[in-house]
């Protein structure tokens, strides 16, 4: 290679160039291989010498078929660029991406995506996409004297890369097999085809995925007689919490005092409660969905009816009071208000608020209730990485604390200290809700449940945040709090034994999927689409309520 007025080489050390740098961009799947394998002898030895090998070979063929002369540069330095964006997330947080990763990318609102934007990762960009890239871009390719040469290059190239992947298949097909097979997830670590392969499946999902039209649900909803012929109106408040995961609840056993309020309330826990999905864009649609978790689909639940629609067909009153960048599609067909678009000082600022501004006017909303209502209270709750922001000053008891965003720097004792101050403020959230519905026992027969969409990593396994795909993901991202408060007067007349429900919640494993069915059932709604054994009131109402119609 000559230094003239650029960098110049030719056609084929270009692609070589090319496939070498991403091979070096996959380090960290290299790596991961080699600790799987944790060769001891010879043979796998060899085997771990063979993965960047492949990889190498690999990249080669491709480049050797789509670097075309005019496209080259700019499709490598956009590749270049997302591959150092997604490595960033993957070495910094352990995050998997994949095409729940991309709907949370997409899905997420300016607030939740500027808390990740940290001078570490634009001087990873600068460092590891923006400068390779240019590089890139600087290089000559210079022209062979013979159109045909590099044609024929690039095809003996092409079929040597395969013949040495051939090979190898043939010598270590097994071991592949084996790795792959019994390594969870790690095919997901190469880049660019795990971003790509995300990309394409978002995109297809989210908007070429055939028919449209909005699948009705539950149309046959009507009130039954036991809350139908009560004079005091019914409320009920959903309150959905935010990457809050039940093994920091000391209702739950947790070895520090985070839910000093909740415990006053005589609240029932379930001790055993997970999520549909380790990111909100998964789980809140799923839960409203009716589709339980091993039937769930992301697109059809995008144009189908879901529980709030149901409540609605049957006459009940309905609202949605978000702070946490919206319903992901469960509130499309019912009053809602964004919280923060109220922009009140007391609460809110840049864009974003705390909790408590989830019960400004809630008072107001209560004493006028006409008819039997449901609200959904949805929680910013502890949405990392900015813990720090989430609760007001007084909560900082547990000390000391992680105050950035850049969570990579600070001790884990103090991101724990930090995300367990956002327990102690979501307990004293949920603890007012209730307060406020025990104020208006003698006008409402008021009950509450409080549940998380998903739990959060705090650098168990090196991993942070959520979004780790299902399948894969610790528990520390799928065990959700879970809770009932039932006011007296609700509990007499729906006939509700909350010694049996107590006694259930401690033996019970539950999960999101419960949530549909036990809304509709405490709410009294008579439906075909209603089914019993995934209410988890209707075994411990005295005379247990057959909702579904025959």
């Amino acid at each position: 290679m000559l230094l003239k007025n650029k960098l110049q080489c030719n056609d084929s050390l270009f692609n070589l160039l090319c496939a070498t740098l991403f091979t070096l961009i996959n380090a960290l799947f290299i790596r991961r291989s080699w600790q799987a394998i944790a060769p001891h002898s010879s043979r796998e030895f060899l085997f771990a010498a063979s993965v960047p090998l492949v990889l190498f070979c690999a990249w080669l063929a491709i480049f050797s078929l789509i670097t075309l002369p005019l496209l080259r540069k700019p499709l490598l330095a956009v590749l270049i660029v997302g591959c150092a964006v997604a490595n960033y997330f993957t070495y910094s947080y352990g995050a998997v991406i994949d095409t729940n990763m991309m709907r949370n990318v997409f899905e997420t609102d300016i607030q939740e995506s500027m808390a990740l934007i940290t001078p570490q990762l634009l001087l990873w960009l600068a460092l590891a996409g923006l400068l390779p890239a240019a590089l890139i871009c600087t290089l000559h390719v210079s022209r062979a004297a013979r159109w045909w040469y590099p044609l024929c290059t690039r095809l003996l190239t092409v079929l040597l890369s395969l013949l040495v992947i051939l090979l190898v298949a043939a010598l270590f097909y097994k071991d592949y097999a084996s790795l792959f097979r019994n390594t969870k997830g790690i095919a997901k670590l190469v880049t660019p085809p795990n971003y790509i392969s995300a990309l394409t499946n978002y995109g297809k999902e989210r908007w070429f995925n055939g028919d449209r039209r909005l699948i009705r649900i539950g149309e046959d909803a009507g009130r039954g007689a036991t809350l139908a012929k009560e004079r005091k109106k019914t409320v009920l408040i959903v309150v959905l919490g935010e990457a809050s995961r039940a093994q920091n609840y000391s209702l739950g056993g947790y070895h520090r005092e985070t839910n000093p309020e909740l415990k006053k309330q005589n609240v029932i826990w379930f001790d055993n409660a997970t999520s549909c999905g380790t990111e909100t864009a998964v789980s809140v649609p799923c839960m409203f969905s009716g589709m339980t978790r091993a039937g769930y689909d992301a697109s059809t639940a995008r144009h189908r009816e879901g529980l709030m629609d149901v409540l609605a067909h049957a006459g009940i009153n309905v609202l949605w009071r978000d702070n946490d960048g919206g319903c992901k599609g469960a509130c499309d067909r019912i009053p809602q208000t964004n919280m923060t678009l109220w922009n009140l000082p007391e609460w809110c600022s840049k864009g974003s608020c705390l909790d408590d501004a989830l019960l400004y006017r809630l008072d107001n909303i209560l004493d006028g209730v006409q008819r039997d209502t449901t609200i959904v209270l949805h929680l910013m709750g502890s949405h990392g990485p900015a813990w720090y922001r989430r609760y007001p000053s007084r909560f900082r008891r547990f000390t000391p604390t992680c105050d950035s965003n850049q969570i990579q720097e600070c001790s884990r004792q103090s991101l724990i200290n930090t995300y367990d101050n956002t327990i102690l403020y979501t307990d004293d959230v949920v603890s007012r809700v209730i307060d406020t519905l025990k104020a208006r026992q003698s006008q409402l027969n008021g009950a509450m449940i409080y549940l998380s969409d998903h739990g959060e990593s705090l650098g168990e396994e090196g991993l942070y945040l959520h979004g780790t795909p299902r399948m894969l993901a610790p528990d520390e991202q799928v065990r959700i709090p879970f809770l009932f408060w039932l006011s007296e007067d609700y509990a007499r007349q729906t006939g509700t034994d909350t010694r049996c429900l107590r006694q259930s919640a401690r033996s019970t494993a539950i999960s999101q999927d419960n949530l549909f069915d036990t809304v509709l059932g405490m709410m009294d709604v008579r439906t075909r689409i209603y089914r019993p054994g995934l209410d988890l009131l209707n075994g411990c109402r005295s005379v247990p309520e057959r909702l579904a119609r025959g």
